[in-house]
């Protein structure tokens, strides 16, 4: 983990959601993002200066590309965020977790209950 990874991770908790659970570089399909809550389907990346070589940009679009197809949100921050602006960061973080949350506990259209057939003639 980079400083600003760590720094990040340790600030993750006072993001006051509960079921947020983030887990550290844990694989999500062929990627490991810096962090991401499977339950929310929210991925949070840090990115260095080697991002913003063409070759990172075009290889971090692919990465979010294929993530979104799996439903996943991707936030991404610089590293001079984490540094200087880590309440905004914190912030962001915080409305995408509410917004993941309400798609997560909002009820599955299939799952409507359906009326019982009545009975009787």
């Amino acid at each position: 983990m980079t400083d600003e990874e760590r720094i990040l991770w340790s600030q993750l908790g006072r993001i006051p959601v509960e079921g947020t659970h983030f887990r550290k570089q844990a694989i999500l399909g062929r990627y490991y993002p810096d962090f991401v809550s499977h339950r929310l389907k929210l991925v949070i990346e840090i990115d260095g200066a080697q991002h913003g070589a063409d070759s990172g940009v075009e290889r971090d679009a692919k990465r979010n590309r294929w993530m979104e197809s799996q439903g996943y949100r991707v936030l991404r921050f610089w590293n001079h965020e984490i540094l200087r602006e880590l309440d905004a960061v914190l912030d962001t973080i915080f409305a995408a977790v509410d917004e993941r949350r309400t798609l997560v506990d909002a009820p599955h259209p299939g799952a409507a209950r359906r009326p019982s057939p009545s009975r009787g003639g």
